[in-house]
């Protein structure tokens, strides 16, 4: 009979335990350095000499605030910003709109190819607080342009991609904006709300492009920065 050698149970839980800890490692590993951020004080881009579609920049102090401001205007405003393009990940942006009615659309702009092929996420806080309902589902949008604007939409399938903020901030102050894009589904949370006021999916199968700040038709905004967490 030939000898066998058995390798004693102590052992062998052992050598179990420390695959079962290579991998658990590794997983580790691969979430933490799968994600690259980048943090944008926009005030710091006046260097750059950017262009904006359809708006003028401005470089704004105003007490303990630096921003970057678009002019209110006619049409689409675009400002694409000089970073890596952009497919899933988390992107915050904080910004100002005003508490007047049908004069502040502001928001971001991602997936984009070029300046009418992209998708945005936006708010019109002059519906945040109104006292009529229909008006306060408006409160924020999704667009993916050039096929699905907010008309064709709101006529097609209305309140399904603009809804109410939930507990909406002050029209006329700073708030933050979270997108959480994850291939086809998109949400948006205001400041620290836990809960989504917006989750869509999305309307077209392009998976990355250009990201920036957006502004619509008879608007301005404010920008103060803009932070992405790339997922790889």
């Amino acid at each position: 009979m030939k000898n066998s050698f058995q390798i004693p149970k102590v052992f062998r839980t052992l050598k179990s335990n420390r695959i079962l800890l290579c991998i658990i490692m590794l997983l580790i590993f691969r979430e933490t350095y799968s994600q690259s951020e980048v943090s944008i004080k926009m005030i710091d881009l006046q260097n750059q000499n950017l262009k904006a579609s359809n708006r003028e920049i401005s470089y704004e102090t105003s007490g303990v605030k630096k921003y970057i401001n678009l002019s209110f205007d006619k049409e689409v405003g675009l400002l694409w910003l000089p970073v890596e393009d952009f497919k899933n990940g988390t992107v915050r942006i904080v910004m100002r709109g005003r508490n007047e009615f049908q004069r502040s659309f502001i928001g971001i702009a991602f997936h984009g190819l070029n300046d009418s092929v992209y998708e945005a996420v936006y708010c019109r806080p002059f519906n945040f607080l109104s006292v009529d309902s229909v008006l306060r589902i408006r409160s924020i949008q999704y667009i993916s342009h050039p096929l699905f604007t907010w008309q064709k939409l709101r006529e097609e399938q209305s309140s399904v991609f603009e809804k109410e903020v939930i507990n909406p901030p002050d029209p006329d102050d700073w708030f933050s904006m979270t997108l959480v894009i994850r291939d086809k589904i998109i949400k948006a949370y205001i400041n620290d709300n836990e809960i989504p006021s917006l989750t869509v999916g999305k309307l077209n199968d392009i998976s990355s492009g250009k990201i920036g700040v957006f502004v619509a038709d008879n608007s301005g905004g404010d920008f103060e920065s803009i932070d992405i967490i790339y997922d790889k």
